[in-house]
């Protein structure tokens, strides 16, 4: 008999959660919502907000909005939106994640106190990524963003570094470039690092390792456009050859399910959990 598992790490992370259940609970107030940006990279997800009467929308229509109500997603946004906005006379449902709202005060704080110093801060993640552009945007745009080693070529390493990351950057990625910013720096520079990472989604990798090697096969449920979900699954599929990425149950092939397999299911920070536990639901009632 087929057993099925569900990862109960995997699934939205609280910031991305607590924007959806947001967006819900004011749609369920019969009044037209904007969401800036989609709220999850994952296409079903979106699609049955859309469904409930969430309207996504870029930045260059929010710029056209007036009297509306725009919800602000997790990922955080520059004080420009929020001047837009209030010129606009735009109702802000404010979903920005706590953790990076922290980031961008931290930010803000050392580009103020800095400034005059003629201090370079770095920002690690990636370039035009909505979180890093509204941590840009704590700086008016001054920082500079890497999103690898060869990056590293745009520093001058004989003035001070204060370095930060984007919350969802890989903790081994950050150390090597600390590590490799430590080696460079030359006449009597200083140079600062802060950990910003979230934890909530680096330990994430550890822990999916030992789940995909504690199953016979696996499918991870995630949305094509999730960064986050293609790390995960990489991490999967290396403790577990016998891996299998899906955009939702509508996609499951039976035949890759043996009698007795221990199946697990997981997904990404942007994997609802009902689209796990749909998966599960599936599989039971067809291989029970």
């Amino acid at each position: 008999m087929v057993k099925v598992e569900i990862d109960q790490q995997s699934g939205c992370c609280f910031g991305v959660a607590k924007a959806i259940s947001k967006a819900e609970e004011e749609l369920r107030k019969g009044r037209t919502l904007y969401s800036l940006g989609d709220i999850v990279h994952n296409n079903i997800e979106m699609e049955r907000l859309a469904q409930m009467g969430l309207i996504t929308i870029d930045h260059e229509s929010f710029k056209k909005l007036k009297n509306a109500r725009v919800l602000f997603r997790a990922h955080g946004e520059p004080p420009e939106t929020y001047r837009i906005a209030k010129e606009n006379h735009i109702e802000i449902i404010d979903a920005s994640c706590p953790v990076v709202l922290a980031l961008q005060k931290r930010i803000k704080k050392t580009y103020l106190d800095k400034t005059q110093e003629d201090t370079q801060i770095v920002i690690y993640g990636k370039k035009g990524h909505a979180e890093v552009n509204g941590l840009l945007g704590q700086t008016e745009g001054t920082a500079i963003v890497i999103e690898k080693k060869e990056d590293l070529d745009k520093l001058n390493f004989s003035k001070d570094i204060s370095l930060f990351s984007q919350t969802t950057s890989l903790l081994e990625d950050f150390q090597e470039i600390v590590r490799l910013i430590q080696k460079k720096m030359t006449d009597g520079a200083t140079f600062e690092y802060h950990d910003t990472i979230c934890r909530q989604v680096s330990n994430r990798i550890p822990h999916i390792k030992t789940f995909a090697a504690q199953h016979d096969i696996i499918f991870f449920v995630a949305g094509e456009k999730s960064s986050n979900g293609k790390v995960l699954f990489a991490e999967c599929k290396k403790s577990n050859p016998n891996s299998y990425f899906i955009h939702s149950a509508n996609e499951l092939d039976l035949s890759l399910i043996k009698d007795n397999d221990n199946v697990g299911i997981c997904g990404a920070t942007s994997t609802p959990q009902w689209q796990m536990e749909a998966l599960a639901e599936k599989i039971t009632k067809l291989k029970a």
